[in-house]
C-alpha cells in the first residue's frame, strides 16, 4: 500500500450505503440483472473480485494483487491513454454479497469512490450494482461536464453487459 492520500472524504462511505452521495459530488447507481442462482452468483463474484470483469471490458488493470483486497493500489487504464490511480477501500465476500470499492488517488481524472457489488436477493436473482459518487478532478473531466457523467454511466452499464456474458449459461431461470 502506498502512502498517497485519497483525494476526497468521506473514505469508505459506499460500504454500508451504495446510494450515499456527499455534498458537492454527483451520484451514480446502475443495477444490472445477471441471472438467477448460486452458480451465477459465484461466477459473477469471482469475476468482480479478480479483475476479470474489468479486463473483459478491455480496461487495463495494474494491481498489487490478483484479488481485490483493502489497501491494494490499482491503476486503471482507459483507452490506453487515461491512467486512473486508486486504492481498494473495502471488500465484501459474503454468501449473498461480494465486491469492492476503490477511492481515487492523485492523478485520477475524477475524485470520489466507486463500488462494484454482486448480490443475490432472497428470490435468487443475482444483480451487479455499480455505485459511485464523484466530481471532476482533472481539467478534461471538469470540462466534459454532462459528457463525462454520460461516459461514467455507459461504463457502468457496460460492466453489467460484460458480466452477464461471463455468467451466460449458468442461470437457473
Amino acid at each position: 500500500m502506498s502512502s498517497a492520500p485519497f483525494t476526497y472524504e468521506p473514505v469508505g462511505a459506499t460500504r454500508d450505503d451504495l446510494t450515499y452521495c456527499p455534498p458537492g459530488f454527483r451520484p451514480m447507481l446502475v443495477r444490472t440483472r445477471l441471472g438467477e442462482g448460486h452458480a451465477v452468483f459465484q461466477r459473477a463474484a469471482e469475476a468482480v473480485l479478480t479483475w476479470e470483469m474489468h479486463r473483459a471490458l478491455g480496461v487495463g488493470i495494474d494491481a498489487g494483487a490478483d484479488r481485490a483486497a483493502p489497501g491494494i493500489d490499482v491503476t486503471v487504464t482507459l483507452a490506453a491513454l487515461i491512467k486512473a490511480p486508486c486504492r481498494i477501500i473495502w471488500t465484501a465476500q459474503d454468501p449473498r454479497r461480494a465486491g469492492w470499492a476503490y477511492g481515487t488517488l492523485e492523478g485520477h481524472p475524477e475524485c470520489g469512490e466507486e463500488a462494484f457489488v454482486v448480490d443475490r436477493t432472497g428470490d435468487g436473482t443475482v444483480w451487479l450494482t455499480v455505485a459511485a459518487f464523484s466530481r471532476g478532478a482533472k481539467w478534461y473531466a471538469k470540462a466534459g461536464g454532462p459528457a463525462t457523467r454520460g461516459l461514467q454511466h455507459a461504463y457502468a452499464r457496460r460492466c453489467g453487459t460484460v458480466l452477464r456474458k461471463l455468467c451466460a449459461g449458468l442461470s437457473e431461470d
